[in-house]
């Protein structure tokens, strides 16, 4: 006799329906969703090695916008730019100058997304750098946030932290956590 013959009766019928159970779950899975991919997005409007004077509500100039690339897409009303520098002016008031290796926004630009090697410096002090990849930015309100590393550096030390709020306009920025810094003395004359 074989060893098949050998088993019980009530093993050999566990066995055919454990095979059977794994034959039907393996052939009755349903087939794999293909992976969705962005297709092809039709722009209404592009350009390329651009500067845009972004107007206030008094005509005066607010933001100047120099990139590499731009493309707005109507079906979603949003606007990516690539290589991207935007000075924020007010009259009166210091200019801030941001940059970033991309932009995206939706509507009239109130919320700006930046990401990749965002870098922002003013005007009047651009030894002060503020590094971070990823910065949302309140055009209205004139505010910046992330929840991302960031890291300030100036002539005479830096500071590292997670996450930082900036309102532009009076000069203060809020950092959220993990704060770490060196600075030196500036030598006095």
């Amino acid at each position: 006799m074989n060893a098949i013959s050998n088993i019980p009766f009530f093993v050999k019928l566990t066995l055919v329906v454990v095979a059977l159970v794994t034959a039907w779950l393996f052939l009755d899975r349903p087939a794999q969703e293909p992976i969705e991919r962005r297709g092809h997005r039709t722009t209404d409007y592009t350009m390329s090695n651009f500067t845009m004077t972004v107007m206030n509500e008094y005509g005066k100039p607010s933001r100047v916008i120099r990139g590499e690339e731009m493309a707005h897409y109507p079906d979603d009303d949003s606007t990516e730019i690539l290589v991207q520098t935007t000075d924020f002016l007010q009259e009166g008031k210091d200019t801030w100058i941001v940059s970033s290796d991309r932009a995206d926004t939706t509507g009239e630009g109130e919320i700006i997304i930046l990401t990749g090697n965002v870098v922002i410096t003013n005007e009047q002090q651009p030894e002060t750098q503020l590094l971070t990849e990823i910065l949302h930015l309140d055009t209205v309100e004139n505010t910046a946030y992330t929840d991302q590393p960031v890291s300030m550096k100036s002539l005479h030390g830096y500071t590292d932290s997670v996450g930082l709020h900036a309102i532009l306009n009076e000069r203060t920025i809020n950092l959220h956590s993990r704060v770490r810094g060196q600075y030196d003395a500036p030598p006095q004359n």
